[in-house]
């Protein structure tokens, strides 16, 4: 199976810098790819004025998240493991981590087999390690994801969303990090996959732990919480009981749904059936235009997982019913319209956002 190059994602590539070894490289193997991402690199910064939703006191929460984020994303493999292992079995440890989680912030927390299907091929985000071979050293994967709050994600695409949805990247990264040093102190080796330094992609991931499943707008689905979470990763040595994959399914609710097509404003989810990409049969959106409309809005949009019916207030009733038979998505989605018409919609904001 061909793995997935980090060096293809959309966030790599705007990390290039043109006169830098790892442009010219890059661009070399992707000429495809160098007049788009030109053309994206003149666009205004997601934190400048010149975006839509810009606001000189709150935008700044959006880039001091990333900030912080990068400055600790060096710290995932956490300390020196403890020379003196702690045995216990894995019923036991199994219930430490997910607790831990839980405690930390995780709504959901689940168990896989490291699976290479879901490692990337090669790194990609900066520079220091472009190119750099991953190579799978754990056998477990805890996989964990963390709430974004149902009013700000209705708010999308105003700021909001925005700073709700860096927040739980921020959530995320704690979590992996305390799971990181506490495995580490029992002698276990581990690692923590988090914004800025995944090895792997955690959808697919999460999948496979149990998660849910993946959209047609590429995210991972949940049956609590829809769309609206941020997901991360650890993984570890330490002997762990293995979670099922998911029986829940969107596919055939997806295949009658489509609102997120017609939801939009980049144009940048497709009508087609699932793709094969790389041996694993999922959706992929047009990342270019998903990410042009981020550059125009300085906002990461989230219309997609407002407009997603199993992220909101019905959503109880639809994986009742959808698990009992597929066939009533259509009936489901014309409630769905009736409640909220085109999609839910919330003006509120934090009182401190206010001038």
């Amino acid at each position: 199976m061909k793995k997935v190059d980090e060096r293809d994602i959309m966030f790599s590539r705007m990390e290039r810098k043109k006169g830098t070894p790892e442009y010219e490289d890059y661009y070399k193997r992707r000429k495809d790819l160098k007049d788009i991402d030109d053309e994206l690199r003149t666009m205004p910064e997601m934190d400048s004025e010149d975006t839509a939703m810009f606001n000189k006191l709150n935008t700044p929460l959006v880039s001091a998240t990333f900030n912080f984020l990068s400055d600790i994303k060096e710290l995932v493999e956490g300390p020196e493991k403890n020379p003196d292992k702690i045995e216990a079995s894995p019923e036991i440890f199994t219930k430490k981590v997910k607790g831990i989680a839980s405690y930390y912030g995780s709504v959901l927390t689940g168990i896989t087999k490291c699976d290479e299907s879901y490692y990337y091929s090669h790194k990609g985000r900066d520079d220091s390690s472009y190119g750099e071979k991953v190579n799978p050293k754990h056998s477990n994967t805890i996989v964990f994801a963390v709430e974004m709050d149902k009013n700000n994600i209705y708010a999308a695409p105003q700021l909001i969303e925005s700073i709700e949805v860096t927040k739980a990247y921020l959530d995320a990264a704690v979590i992996g990090m305390m799971l990181t040093y506490y495995i580490k102190k029992l002698g276990y080796s581990a690692r923590n996959h988090m914004d800025g330094n995944y090895e792997m992609m955690l959808p697919l991931a999460a999948k496979k732990a149990g998660l849910g499943d993946i959209g047609r707008h590429g995210m991972l689905i949940t049956e609590k919480y829809g769309s609206r979470v941020r997901l991360g990763a650890v993984t570890t040595d330490m002997p762990l009981f293995i979670d099922k994959e998911s029986d829940f399914n969107v596919n055939d609710f997806c295949e009658i749904c489509k609102k997120c097509i017609g939801t939009c404003p980049a144009k940048a989810i497709h009508e087609e059936k699932e793709l094969d990409i790389n041996g694993i049969k999922r959706w992929q959106i047009n990342r270019e235009e998903c990410y042009k409309k981020w550059r125009i809005l300085g906002t990461d949009c989230g219309i997609c997982i407002a407009t997603c019916p199993f992220s909101s207030d019905i959503r109880e009733k639809l994986i009742e019913e959808y698990k009992k038979d597929t066939q009533v998505a259509e009936r489901i989605i014309k409630e769905h319209e009736k409640k909220y018409k085109i999609r839910p919609f919330s003006k509120e904001k934090p009182e401190w956002m206010n001038d």
